[in-house]
This record gives structure tokens, sequence and C-alpha cells, in this order.
């Protein structure tokens, strides 16, 4: 099994469903050739993907935890939704792979995109069709690789230069009326002759975009405390000190 980044929502799904000390986990009773079976997290990942799958079987557990996931009221516990996107994610980890490899996405980003595709997918799915499962995993995949071909195109950049200007053009902070929940935006230049020489980015960050979508799908799913962003860090040169802070504070 690929292992999975611990920062990322793939590894918290797996926690959470299964990770609970002496919580309730979950279960799936399928039919199968007139057959009642009782099957936890681990048998139904079996039968869909270990190596002595069953057909029949996996269409049964893939049916059964769609009509779960489908049958979960709006701001219930989640677990439903949660089991079949857990069941998915073995799915996924050849292209997400093949997407980190060739283009320049964040992991976390790029999961929590799937894990919206996966939620979206599976309420739509079709519990009485066979290939339930298999559309649910395409969803998914043709919904990372558009979203990571949509961020290589993005690249908000602000010239430093005009900014500088225009700022150093307008009258001070003390002098302009504030509103009432705002703020104030303040860009030291490091001490060379030339200023800086760098491109600032200065736009809204895809990270909070993105996060605000899934955060807001995920409390739709009844999964508020689940889906989350990682924070990241770059190591990068220090060309400028940059401050923000409340419009009216005191410097």
């Amino acid at each position: 099994m690929t292992s999975t980044d611990p920062r990322g929502v793939f590894a918290l799904i797996g926690t959470e469903l299964l990770g609970a000390d002496g919580g309730v986990r979950p279960s799936l009773v399928v039919s199968v050739g007139g057959h009642t079976v009782r099957l936890s997290p681990e048998e139904c990942r079996a039968a869909l993907y270990g190596p002595r799958r069953n057909k029949a079987l996996g269409a049964a557990v893939w049916r059964q935890a769609v009509i779960e996931a489908r049958r979960e009221p709006v701001g219930g516990d989640g677990t439903g939704r949660l089991l079949a996107v857990w069941l998915a994610l073995p799915g996924l980890y050849r292209n997400l792979h093949r997407i980190l490899r060739r283009l320049r996405v964040e992991r976390v980003d790029l999961e929590a995109e799937a894990v919206l595709a996966l939620l979206a997918a599976v309420d739509a799915a079709d519990p009485d069709d066979p290939e339930a499962g298999g559309r649910i995993i395409k969803e998914a995949v043709n919904g990372m690789w558009a979203y990571a071909n949509r961020i290589r195109r993005e690249v908000p950049v602000v010239d430093v230069a005009a900014f500088a200007e225009a700022r150093n053009a307008t009258t001070e902070p003390e002098e302009q009326p504030r509103p009432a929940e705002g703020w104030e935006l303040h860009v030291t230049p490091p001490a060379r002759r030339d200023g800086m020489a760098a491109t600032l980015r200065f736009a809204e960050s895809r990270t909070r975009r993105e996060g605000t979508r899934l955060g807001a799908l995920a409390h739709w799913a009844g999964l508020p405390d689940l889906v989350f962003r990682a924070r990241r860090h770059e190591e990068v040169d220090l060309i400028g000190t940059l401050v923000l802070r409340p419009a009216g504070v005191r410097r």
C-alpha cells in the first residue's frame, strides 16, 4: 500500500476512520449470491484491491458504501461518506504520484482536491451500477488532473517598483480614513541601492481559496473537523520585509 503524507487529508481520513481508541468502527453489511456478510473497512478494501479480490463482492461493497454515504443526513457524523472516500483512495495513488512528478503542485493541495471530487462523485453515483466504484475513482482522477493543470497556469505577480511608487505617492496612513476592519501593508526593501530585485507575489493565496471551497463542502458533508489545510514554509532568500497589521494598530 502506498504511504500517505502525514500532513495531508488522506492520512487524516485513515486516522479518523481506523485509529479511534475504543471507538465504534464502521462496517458494511453486503449481500452476494444470497449470502449476507458484515465486513470491516480493511476487509472491504481487501475485497476491492486485494490479491483475492472478487468482482461480485467488490460491486456489492461499492453498492452498499454508496447507499450508506448517500443515506447520511446533512450535518451527521460523516462516517458513511468517510468510509466511501477511504475505499476509493488506493485507486488514486498512481495518478497522484504521476501528477506530483510532472507538475509543480503541493501534495496536500492535490489530496484535498481529490477528496472534493470523491465527495461529489459519491453523491452523484448510481449504487446499482456495477462499475460505480471505477466511475467514482475516475471522477476523482479527472478532478486532480484538472486542478493541477489549472494551478500550473496561475502565476499571480505584482510589479514591486510600480507598487512602491504608488504607495509612496499616497498620503500617510494617519491622514487617511481607516475602515472599521481593514489591513495596512508596509513593505521594507533591503539596504541596497538598487532596492528590491525580485518579483513579489501579492494575490489571494490559492491555498486559502481552495481551502475555503474544501471547508464549505466538508461542512456540508458532515466532516468539518476532518478536512483541513496544512501550512507550508519554503526556504527562500530574504529580499525584504512585509508587515501586515490590522488598520489602526500602533506600529
